[in-house]
């Protein structure tokens, strides 16, 4: 598998499968919010059009980054997601990084959103599928966050690898500046537990898979078998 790793300013041209990552903390979110059941999450391109999706759906729950804000229900952190009930409910979500990359590559064949909560999974999806060429995109920090570059390059080499151990990968996010930030408050809207949630490897048995439905790019969770099953056909 031919994978290119780039930051989102970096996207040239329209790449045939894209995997965006965001681990701190977009996508770790978006995982728990399905592992608690919604149904769906829209990513919306900026915080007036998650306000005015919600507006519309009035039973639709809107989060964003940064500390809670009129109209938001959630702030964008997995350890407070633990205790809000989404289930069967569709989630709008509008971050700094994440959302934007998942749009960037909207014209894709087949989009994954991912973190290390769902590398294993998102690994699968990718041998399964057979792809040739993978754009990871590097959302955080202008391409630079090394949290999102190490999962990319793990979920990368368990493409291929299937045994790949996790645990240096780990500890360059761990070593982060985003996990930094996090664990020292700088950063607003955050739970104590939030590093160590978005370092949890495989959490989630499902990959995310983002798609244009009426023009909104949807994210969906893609069930995989069994991580000590075969691959699917």
């Amino acid at each position: 598998m031919d994978a290119r790793f780039v930051g989102i300013a970096d996207l040239v041209e329209v790449p045939s499968v894209a995997v965006v990552v965001d681990v701190m903390r977009a996508f770790t979110v978006a995982a728990w919010a399905f592992g608690q059941g919604a149904e769906k999450i829209v990513l919306a391109e900026s915080l007036d059009e998650a306000l005015a999706l919600k507006a519309r759906h009035r039973d639709w729950v809107a989060l964003k980054d940064g500390p809670p804000a009129p109209g938001f229900d959630m702030v964008n952190s997995p350890g407070l997601l633990r205790s809000f009930d989404v289930g069967g409910r569709t989630v709008v979500q509008k971050t700094t990084a994440g959302t934007v990359g998942a749009l960037a590559v909207r014209e894709a064949s087949l989009v994954l959103c991912a973190g290390f909560v769902v590398a294993e999974a998102t690994a699968r999806l990718l041998r399964t599928r057979n792809s040739d060429s993978v754009t990871f995109v590097v959302t955080g920090d202008d391409g630079q966050a090394d949290e999102d570059l190490a999962c990319a390059q793990y979920i990368a080499r368990r493409a291929t690898e299937a045994g790949t151990d996790a645990a240096g990968f780990l500890r360059r996010a761990a070593e982060s500046r985003a996990a930094s930030e996090l664990a020292e408050g700088v950063r607003q809207g955050v739970h104590p537990d939030d590093v160590a949630l978005c370092l949890e490897v495989d959490r989630f048995p499902f990959a995310m898979v983002a798609a244009l439905e009426d023009s909104l790019m949807v994210l969906r969770p893609h069930a995989m078998p069994s991580l000590t099953g075969e691959d699917p056909v």
